[in-house]
């Protein structure tokens, strides 16, 4: 199971601009208390849109692949059916995860604040209601308190907030909610 976002370019220094589609701040803001989901410390929440993510990026941060993997899908493409991270697509034999090990180690790099923490807290604001997908931009994911835009901001050198536009987008797949897509673009 590959991400499409993390199967492309991810590598987040200043000379590349990498995008993502399909299937992976200066000032610090922080999203609403009572309209948010945080990330529980070993389980993925798919109950809702901002409890994958929040799982998604605890993973991510954690350098945790398989379950970063597990929280992560395809939606259905025209007739090919939809396709969930499972044991089989994350596992360690899985054919993908070379890929995803990869993908998550550089992106682990560049989502872990300073001075990151053994147990990060990751909190996403709640999306505007809206059909089976939502999508988060970097300034409403925060961990240890800190925005994912600003944490980023502080890995890059010579990238400017208004350089840089990530988002997190989760589709719902048969009642559970998943992330889909990451679109990290510099530029």
């Amino acid at each position: 199971m590959a991400l499409g976002g993390c199967s492309g370019d991810t590598d987040p220094s200043p000379e590349k601009k990498p995008t993502a589609s399909g299937s992976p701040a200066a000032d610090k803001k922080k999203p609403d208390s009572d309209a948010s989901a945080s990330s529980p410390a070993s389980a993925a929440d798919r109950s809702t849109a901002e409890g994958a993510v929040a799982a998604w990026v605890t993973a991510v941060v954690k350098q945790q692949p398989e379950e970063a993997c597990l929280v992560m899908a395809e939606p259905a493409k025209g007739s090919t059916p939809a396709k969930v991270g499972s044991a089989e697509t994350c596992g360690d034999g899985a054919p993908d995860r070379k890929q995803i090990d990869a993908t998550v180690k550089q992106l682990g790099e560049s989502f872990t604040p300073k001075p990151p923490s053994a147990d990060p807290k990751v909190e996403v604001a709640k999306a505007p209601a809206g059909g089976d997908t939502a999508e988060f931009p970097a300034d409403k994911i925060t961990v240890d308190g800190q925005t994912l835009e600003k944490i980023v901001l502080s890995h890059s050198t010579g990238v400017t907030a208004d350089q840089l536009d990530i988002k997190v987008q989760s589709s719902r797949i048969e009642d559970s909610w998943y992330v889909t897509n990451l679109d990290f673009d510099i530029g």
